[in-house]
């Protein structure tokens, strides 16, 4: 029986890849990439030279099987997205559900997690908090921003930033205008931002400024003085 690596990769700096990150990689039969052309940068810069094959979220389905047999056939495989931990936001957790469920031996490697370093950096209270990824662009928007109303726990999104101010003017309509948030951007990348303060002067900064790059908003969950 083989197994299942999950793999996470930088989410800017090259150098946060870790040693065993790499070791695994050289030493896995294939290389399940989200995006092999953005992988493959990766991959040359390390020395990585197995091979390597798509798997993304609009041929998982198709491809899943086939390497759950490979896998059970003996062979390792090594999951990796574009940045980051894979299944957080990105393709993996049907793959990992097949592993499980054909008793094949998933590991995943700890590492690099944008939300984090911009959950800690925030601020803002993270002993506790709710990681909502993307909100739903068309369809559930507005039944989750209403249930999120309540929640005291700090929330995390991930946005992009052409709707980025579209998203943070929904929230101070949901949330209200003093409500405290921070967004990180461009994590560990040479241009890395955090932008702190209520919505109102976050959305200020950026109708002034053009927000570019990956971005992890924080925001401050209700307050009990709050109605």
């Amino acid at each position: 029986m083989g197994k299942l690596y999950v793999v996470p990769t930088p989410v800017g700096n090259l150098e946060d890849m870790t040693f065993r990150a790499v070791r695994i990689l050289k030493e896995a039969d294939l290389i399940l990439a989200e995006d092999t052309r953005t992988s493959g940068i990766l991959l040359k810069h390390f020395g990585i030279k197995n091979a390597m094959q798509s798997h993304h979220k609009f041929n998982e389905h198709q491809t899943v099987e086939n390497v759950v047999i490979r896998m059970k056939a003996g062979e390792t495989m090594a999951l990796i997205s574009d940045a980051g931990t894979p299944g957080i936001s990105d393709p993996g957790f049907l793959i990992v559900r097949e592993c499980v469920r054909n008793n094949i031996e998933v590991q995943c490697l700890p590492g690099a997690t944008a939300f984090v370093p911009a959950l800690v950096s925030s601020g803002l209270p993270d002993e506790r908090f709710c990681f909502e990824g993307f909100l739903p662009q068309r369809k559930g928007r507005i039944t989750r921003l209403t249930q999120l109303r309540e929640e005291v726990r700090t929330m995390v999104f991930y946005e992009s930033p052409y709707r980025l101010l579209k998203t943070l003017k929904q929230f101070m309509e949901y949330f209200g205008t003093e409500r405290r948030v921070s967004v990180c951007r461009e994590i560990s990348k040479a241009h890395e931002e955090n932008v702190r303060g209520t919505l109102s002067e976050v959305v200020e900064h950026f109708t002034n400024v053009e927000p570019r790059g990956e971005i992890v908003i924080v925001l401050a969950g209700k307050d009990e003085k709050e109605n």
